[in-house]
């Protein structure tokens, strides 16, 4: 992630220059030490393991504990700051990738940090049982460990180097082998009470109150970490998080926990502020999911006609209040490495859509209904919930009716991913950096049956899915990103899903907070450099 892609997005966001203050960064050598940090949590994951489950719920307290390889810095060379690892490189074969660790690393236990720990948790781990490790690290098959500073990589099918530096910050959290080896490692307690090499320590978790995390005296760091103490407190309620901090009880939101609504408002409340940067490496992505099991969907140009009736800049305009922009294809628009701008675009056009649906043999009944459908909004966000609503309003204009179901996240997972019990979903998937990482899994076939965020609309593309595989396998830089600009033509033509809106977060803190969001992935990196205004 480079500067100039952080700049182009905040330029395609008028809204959010307009009305967010630029954070204040500072060197170590000028920031306070000490002071508790208080900060709102808006969910608790029962596995706090980033190794296993890599999301950013899970990241957004993990990370201060449990460290990757590397870290996104959009200054560094590569867009990346080394963590664990201090170099990499990868074979021109794309068979082998070595990493240099850093030495004089502990655990938090005291035990010392080596290669052994690295090659646990990349076999035994991030390959086998997690969400991303197992398309990142498909073709992996051992870890040489040469000495306690060196882990090398070794790959049964050539492996673009690429993929694996993009997937760094968020495929390699490493877990300590002493602690895990042997164990049932899904059930092994320290998935909750974790204990890692970051600048904080697990300290206490109270289920619906708090979690707590202190400063590890022995972090490598020199000088880091800054703060003694951060908590997250839980509060469920997003509208609370304003009240809180206007109140003094937290100094800080993350992940737009303040409801954008109420952004305008408190920007101009004394010793708050409102900062945009630090989510440029976390995109999200408003797509509609399309079950390609019913009949009607199967049919391109209803898919088609789907796209034009979607007015994108009213959804920016309107439900994410101009903190968004419009999508332009698969990929967003500030992965400037993948994304091509040279895609079939559908542009809101609402007589082309029913001009579509009539000449595909589906005119309006009597009652100027041309067929219904089964509609699911994801439950995660406020946004996903107000895009289901706008969506049914606008199939409507088309004679689609959209029928809305509502359900809380365990039900929505069960009908979409599991039992495929919808015709339109709404989703939030998050861009990682790399098209082979979390995106490309949206369209190719082939993922068992129930697996989450995967192509749960059964669609089926040779084509696509040779592309894709070629891509995984593809050394060469410049070809492998001609492949994936390929793709998204491709995809645009055949609309397999439809993407809509691309959009960051909004952190609001208090103005003693001392460097908030000074890398693409702040809210989820390690905070060593955070520091607290007494």
């Amino acid at each position: 992630m480079t500067l100039i892609s952080r700049r182009s997005l905040l330029q395609g966001i008028g809204l959010l220059l307009a009305s967010t203050a630029l954070p204040s960064f500072a060197f170590a050598q000028d920031l306070p030490q000490g002071g508790r940090l208080v900060v709102a949590a808006d969910s608790e994951p029962r596995n706090l393991n980033p190794a296993m489950v890599a999301s950013n719920g899970v990241f957004f307290v993990a990370s201060k504990v449990i460290e990757p390889l590397a870290e996104a810095d959009a200054s560094a060379e590569d867009g990346l700051a080394p963590r664990l690892a201090v170099a990499w490189e990868g074979s021109s074969d794309g068979l082998s990738a070595t990493f240099r660790l850093r030495e004089g690393v502990t655990w938090h236990d005291g035990t010392p940090f080596t290669s052994a720990d690295v090659a646990f948790s990349a076999l035994e781990v991030w390959k086998p049982l997690q969400n991303l490790g197992r398309i990142v690290l498909a073709n992996l098959e051992a870890v040489e460990t040469p000495n306690e500073l060196t882990a090398i990589f070794r790959f049964s099918k050539p492996t673009p180097f690429q993929l694996i530096r993009n997937a760094l910050p968020v495929v390699t959290s490493v877990l300590p082998k002493h602690l895990y080896e042997g164990t049932d490692i899904n059930a092994n307690p320290h998935n909750a009470e974790l204990v890692g090499t970051g600048p904080f320590k697990f300290a206490e978790y109270k289920p619906g109150e708090y979690y707590r995390l202190v400063r590890n005296e022995a972090y490598w760091g020199e000088g880091q970490p800054h703060l003694d103490e951060i908590i997250y407190r839980v509060l469920p309620d997003r509208a609370a998080a304003a009240s809180a901090l206007e109140a003094e009880e937290i100094h800080l939101a993350a992940f737009s926990a303040v409801p954008l609504a109420d952004l305008a408002r408190i920007a101009q409340v004394p010793g708050i502020k409102v900062i945009s940067e630090g989510y440029e490496g976390l995109t999200y992505q408003l797509v509609v999911e399309i079950n390609h099991r019913r009949e009607e969907l199967s049919n391109v140009d209803v898919r088609r006609a789907i796209a034009h009736a979607i007015d994108k800049q009213y959804v920016v305009d309107t439900i994410f209040l101009g903190y968004a922009t419009a999508a332009a294809g698969l990929f967003p628009q500030n992965a400037p490495e993948f994304f091509n701008p040279e895609v079939p675009q559908y542009d809101f056009d609402v007589a082309k859509a029913n001009e579509l649906l009539d000449a595909a043999g589906y005119p309006r009944g009597e009652n100027g209904v041309r067929f219904s459908l089964k509609l699911l909004p994801a439950p995660y966000f406020n946004e996903t919930r107000q895009f289901g609503d706008y969506l049914r309003q606008a199939l409507a204009e088309i004679g689609i009716d959209a029928q809305l179901v509502n359900n809380d996240s365990a039900a929505h997972q069960k009908a979409v991913y599991t039992d495929h019990d919808f015709d339109l979903a709404i989703a939030p998937p998050v861009f990682r950096n790399d098209p082979a990482i979390s995106t490309t899994i949206l369209v190719r076939s082939g993922a068992p049956e129930g697996t989450s965020f995967s192509n749960q609309g059964g669609y089926a593309n040779a084509e696509l899915d040779a592309l894709i595989d070629q891509a995984a396998e593809t050394v060469d830089t410049e070809e492998r990103t001609q492949l994936y600009n390929e793709l998204q033509v491709r995809v645009a033509e055949d609309l397999p899903l439809i993407n809509v809106a691309e959009w960051g977060f909004i952190t609001v803190a208090r103005d003693t907070v001392i460097n908030v969001g000074n890398n693409p992935r702040w809210a989820v990196s390690n905070w060593a450099d955070v520091a607290l205004q007494q």
